[in-house]
């Protein structure tokens, strides 16, 4: 469960997507849900990948600096992780312009 201004995130973890992104790319849960508490970090629909259901990136930060883009969708109140790597060159560096604003 990540914070962010006392709001509270509560996410969707199961056999299906608890390992996956360590397996793949090396990152944890916890640095996944990090993300969603940074706050210069930004949402953008992913259209792409939302044909069943919609799907979200949000590219930010964990507390340690890592920069992440985590894919995911919403189950109820519930986050739901589909997939979280380290950000591309083009990704931080529209992160980088976002601190700008």
């Amino acid at each position: 469960m990540a914070r962010r201004s006392g709001d509270y995130f509560e996410f969707d973890w199961d056999k299906g997507n608890k390992d996956k992104n360590w397996v793949r790319h090396r990152v944890s849960n916890q640095q996944a849900e990090q993300i969603f508490v940074d706050k210069f970090a930004f949402v953008t629909p992913d259209v792409k990948h939302s044909t069943i259901e919609p799907r979200y990136q949000i590219l930010g930060q964990t507390f340690a600096g890592r920069y992440l883009a985590v894919y995911y969708t919403l189950r109820g109140i519930k986050i739901r992780i589909i997939s979280a790597r380290p950000m591309n060159k083009k990704e931080r560096t529209q992160h980088e312009k976002q601190k700008e604003i």
